[in-house]
């Protein structure tokens, strides 16, 4: 079990080192997800401090979705976070997957957000 752990974070590593590299002063769009709910921060790292954030615990889209641990959610959860980055002013952003693989729900938010107007 420990050694699962391990791999995780040095794929999380290495994903979060190949961003901050290729970042060039734009703000990293960072998403976690969990078997029950999905989370996405932008995040401003020579600040070290999280601009906006949503997540499908969020009580509109906790009424409105069937689970925050779909395909849907995800999609609603992107476009919720293109919103409140453009509300901000912030257009340019660099996708951390966190580890996770480019699929399903973490491929969907993706999506969402580009269409939601945000450019990575």
């Amino acid at each position: 079990m420990a050694d699962t752990k391990v791999q995780a974070e040095r794929r999380k590593g290495r994903v979060r080192g190949r961003i901050k590299r290729a970042a060039h002063g734009r703000v990293r769009l960072s998403v976690h997800r969990s078997s029950k709910h999905i989370y996405v921060q932008i995040i401003d790292d020579t600040k070290g401090a999280t601009l906006t954030a949503a997540s499908s615990l969020e009580k509109p889209l906790r009424e409105s979705l069937k689970t925050g641990a779909n395909i849907d959610a995800a999609k609603a959860i992107g476009k919720l976070i293109a919103e409140r980055a453009k509300e901000r002013g912030i257009t340019d952003v660099v996708f951390d997957r966190g580890g996770y693989i480019y699929h399903g729900r973490v491929k969907a938010l993706a999506e969402a957000a580009r269409e939601g107007g945000l450019n990575f």
